[in-house]
């Protein structure tokens, strides 16, 4: 993992919460708010990495327990930052499910729980974050893929979720931005994460797999520089779409 100790404090004074706190991304992405010297929050249902997290963590960091598909858990977490830190600068929807499949003969309950966690999810926890961001003119960054912007065989409810996630991000956008909040959608490509490990069509699993040894994939460190680029940026310039992608990927 990249060593981000001498990052500059350009986020002092402000909050963060991020969701999907517990690998991959999500923890990438609170290591280097934090490091930039904000207090951060941070929510997943493993609540046990969260712990070891926010302990090596170089500020303070607050462990949550947050399911994104429960709107109970949703007002709970924004309340238990608000709480403990008092303000709300910058929320990160990093939560995310890629059940990839072909449609025909698909486990429907899988559609439902990306659909859940990636879109509604994302809805529930802007909505609640929402009043507080207004309040401090913060941002709220959406992590979508490369697939919010080209479908492929085999991903069409994972794309739909992400389709989904920058239409709503772009009408959010229109709607806050005379009020000083930023929205920032990084669309992130193939990135070394733990993401893959949850698609259970052996098929799609295994393409993923080889995709993945034919590609330098992007670390999640990488995508973690972009979100600190974007909310670091002066309040009078609104970054409001990062597409980030391997070198080696066509698509």
């Amino acid at each position: 993992m990249t060593d981000m100790s001498n990052t500059n404090q350009t986020m002092s004074g402000k909050v963060a919460l991020v969701t999907g706190a517990s690998s991959g991304i999500g923890e990438a992405v609170a290591l280097a708010l934090s490091a930039a010297g904000a207090r951060v929050a941070v929510g997943a249902r493993r609540v046990d990495r969260l712990d070891v997290l926010a302990q090596s963590a170089p500020g303070e960091m607050l462990a949550l327990r947050l399911d994104v598909s429960d709107q109970s858990s949703v007002r709970a977490a924004v309340a238990a930052t608000i709480e403990r830190f008092g303000r709300l600068d910058v929320l990160v929807n990093n939560a995310g499910l890629m059940l990839t499949g072909l449609i025909d003969g698909a486990d429907t309950a899988e559609w439902e729980r990306m659909v859940g966690t990636n879109l509604l999810g994302t809805m529930y926890m802007t909505h609640a974050a929402l009043p507080h961001l207004l309040e401090s003119k913060g941002a709220l960054v959406q992590l979508s893929s490369t697939s919010g912007r080209v479908a492929n065989a085999g991903g069409g409810v994972y794309a739909a979720t992400k389709f989904g996630v920058n239409a709503f991000s772009e009408s959010l956008r229109q709607e806050v931005t005379a009020h000083g909040v930023r929205v920032v959608v990084v669309e992130p490509g193939f990135t070394a994460t733990e993401l893959t490990d949850h698609i259970s069509d052996p098929a799609s699993r295994a393409m993923a797999t080889q995709l993945a040894t034919r590609m330098r994939t992007l670390r999640p460190d990488d995508v973690a520089a972009a979100v600190l680029y974007a909310v670091t940026q002066p309040a009078h310039v609104s970054v409001n779409e990062i597409l980030i992608r391997p070198t080696d990927q066509t698509q």
